[in-house]
């Protein structure tokens, strides 16, 4: 086994990595980082303090759900409810938690969106 002189040019540079690379990448600005990671932690806040309404059923059955996709509340109205046909009501419900999730979905796009969009990476705007 050889004896290593803690020389390596790879180590020395403080951290490893290869020469010339930097952790943050090619030009990367630690102010717009830490500005994007502010407006981040912001658009997630708005979010969760957000809620969207999805329903079925003509309003019958109304999903409320947080902007990060949490159900908050379902409301069903009285007429509704039939003992005889839970398959109906089953369904319902399934189609206005997929309204509300569609909701919630196209709020989080337009709320992150501005932000990613913003930092020039492919494939995040």
């Amino acid at each position: 086994m050889a004896k290593s002189s803690g020389n390596n040019r790879y180590l020395r540079r403080g951290g490893g990595g290869l020469p010339g690379r930097s952790s943050m990448g090619a030009g990367a600005n630690p102010n717009a980082l830490a500005q994007a990671q502010e407006m981040l932690a912001k658009a997630q806040a708005e979010l969760a303090a957000t809620n969207i309404e999805g329903s079925a059923g003509g309003g019958a059955v109304r999903v409320t759900m947080s902007g990060e996709q949490k159900i908050t509340g379902i409301t069903l109205s009285p007429d509704v409810v039939d003992p005889e046909d839970v398959e109906m009501l089953q369904d319902l419900i399934m189609a206005a938690i997929a309204d509300a999730s569609d909701k919630a979905s196209e709020l989080q796009s337009k709320s992150f969106g501005a932000i990613t969009g913003g930092l020039g990476i492919p494939g995040l705007g």
